[in-house]
């Protein structure tokens, strides 16, 4: 089994693919969300792990996005907690330190502690990335914000531990198939709509699932894209959508709403609230 992530080895998405999988799993590093997601479709790989929503800093609002271009399903969820570092090459001191590189959600993440620091910020990619690219130049003036697992993977010296504004940062990432999962009896759907443009619609769309006791555990829109000021909304609630109350609520759905995509069912993340 092969499956693909976004970013270097030692980057939160392959811990995430590990805890899902097991540690044995074959990984393909990827460079950017929409390479993922091309893997899974050429069946390259059999699954993807893409971080959709973090506890901190909200969603991942890309590949939100790109389930509107690919027709894939998502047949699980995995919750990975974010532990960041920061991290430089041997025998760098926290004097030497003149810049700091990460990913803009890690960089965002540690905001109280690098604005303490006061070094100026370089946006990347990828937080084990920029682990990798300090120790490929040698850069000794530099440090970047990953885990410690990344800093042990390329053999790095951890200046600074848990320098994230707050302890209780958790990412959520969503396992990309080409099926989703049977019902388990403990599980999730997700879904993408777009409600039809006149009052009451979004309410009475709602309606439809609180009339069945449906719990939901996530509402967000997005613009279209299409025409200014019109949304997609993404939907998570409690159930398979093939349990009869869920296959009800989403074929009364189609009454308000002039776009409907399920992503999938799958079982709620042992950590899941």
């Amino acid at each position: 089994m092969k499956v693909a992530f976004q970013g270097e080895r030692g980057a939160y998405s392959e811990s995430a693919v590990f805890q899902f999988f097991g540690a044995d799993t074959e990984v393909k590093p990827c460079r950017d969300f929409k390479d993922v997601f091309d893997s899974v479709c050429t069946q390259e790989t059999q699954f993807g792990v893409v971080p959709v929503e973090n506890s901190l800093e909200g969603s991942v609002t890309q590949n939100y996005d790109l389930f509107l271009k690919y027709d894939l399903k998502v047949c699980g969820e995995v919750i990975v907690k974010i532990e960041h570092c920061l991290i430089a090459n041997l025998g760098t001191a926290l004097s030497d330190i003149k810049v700091v590189y990460s990913h803009p959600q890690a960089l965002a993440q540690c905001r109280t502690f690098l604005e303490e620091f006061g070094r100026e910020l370089i946006p990347t990619y990828d937080t084990a990335g920029s682990v990798k690219m300090l120790k490929e130049k040698g850069l000794r003036n530099a440090a970047a914000v990953a885990s410690e697992r990344a800093a042990n993977l390329y053999g790095m010296q951890i200046l600074a531990n848990d320098i994230a504004d707050n302890p209780e940062n958790y990412t959520r990432f969503f396992i990309l198939s080409t099926e989703d999962s049977p019902a388990t009896g403990k599980d999730k759907t997700s879904i993408i709509f777009s409600a039809v443009h006149k009052p009451g619609s979004l309410y009475h769309a709602l309606g439809e699932f609180a009339e069945r006791d449906i719990n939901l555990t996530k509402i967000e829109s997005r613009p279209t894209k299409q025409t200014a000021w019109e949304y997609n909304f993404y939907l998570d609630f409690e159930g398979h959508r093939r349990e009869k109350r869920c296959a009800e609520a989403l074929r009364a759905l189609e009454k308000y709403a002039v776009f409907i995509k399920i992503l999938g069912s799958y079982p709620k993340a042992k950590t899941s609230q």
